[in-house]
């Protein structure tokens, strides 16, 4: 992998991580375009997501500083009881890694026909949610739970984990503002696990990616990572979904049609 496809694939990951177009199949069909090793990318990925990562603290470090301002208080208050609600809607999350993690993992780089199809379940997901005012009730903890089974499901590659989180939750009712928050906020731990667990079993040892080219990758989703997180928050308050369920129908058609001749 070259620096300039570390950045390119930087650069796609910090935009499609936020927006709902689904990262995870937006670079596999890069990676195919730009004929990237794809035990590369399992190194590759862990830099990326990490740029990610560090994106979404900083967007919402003041929400994240009065959350953990109010865990050590030590006791029930509205920022242990949002803690709370983050932890129910991991548990289905949880489950998945723990027992179903191989599975998961033989799905990615298994061919573009899946990335395609997902990215219609996305376009369809939006579409509905664009459609669904609500009621603008807050998250209960039923609904964090749902909202983790989708969080779940979307581990497919080509199925948006941010379109499937916000649009269930708006599906479900939730306040626009504390859809697009919780969305991002519950995927901080997860995300942060899966690359420690991956740091632990040595993938970076195993990768003669140089430094410089995870570096570049790392610099540019983080970059437009920012980007994209404070976009998507004006684009979920707005209502704006309806644009991406298009995106995703006409790129997830073209795959899956590419993925056939």
């Amino acid at each position: 992998m070259s620096l300039l496809n570390a950045i390119l694939l930087g650069i796609l990951q910090g935009l499609t991580e936020f927006l709902p177009v689904s990262s995870s199949g937006h670079l596999e069909i890069l990676s195919h375009i730009l004929n990237v090793n794809s035990e590369e990318n399992l190194s590759f990925s862990i830099v990326v997501h990490g740029g990610t990562v560090l994106s979404t603290i900083v967007v919402f470090r003041k929400e994240i500083w009065q959350l953990l301002k109010g865990l050590f208080q030590f006791k029930f208050n509205p920022e242990t009881e949002y803690l709370a609600k983050i932890g129910v809607s991991l548990i289905p999350i949880l489950v998945v890694g723990l027992f179903f993690k191989d599975e998961v993992e033989s799905l990615f780089g298994g061919g573009l026909l899946l990335v395609g199809c997902m990215l219609l379940l996305t376009s369809l997901l939006l579409f509905f949610a664009s459609r669904h005012r609500g009621n603008g009730r807050p998250i209960s903890y039923r609904d964090a739970f749902v909202i983790g089974v989708a969080q779940s499901v979307a581990v497919l590659p080509g199925l948006s984990r941010s379109g499937s989180t916000i649009s269930t939750g708006l599906m479900l009712g939730n306040k626009r503002e504390e859809v697009s928050r919780f969305s991002f906020l519950m995927v901080l731990i997860p995300i942060i696990g899966m690359n420690f667990l991956d740091i632990m079993k040595g993938e970076f040892s195993e990768s003669a990616l140089p430094a410089g080219v995870l570096l570049g990758g790392f610099i540019a989703s983080f970059v437009t990572g920012v980007l994209a997180c404070r976009l998507m928050i004006k684009i979920v308050n707005k209502g704006g979904l309806g644009w991406f369920s298009l995106y995703c129908l006409v790129v997830g058609t073209v795959v899956v049609v590419w993925s056939l001749i």
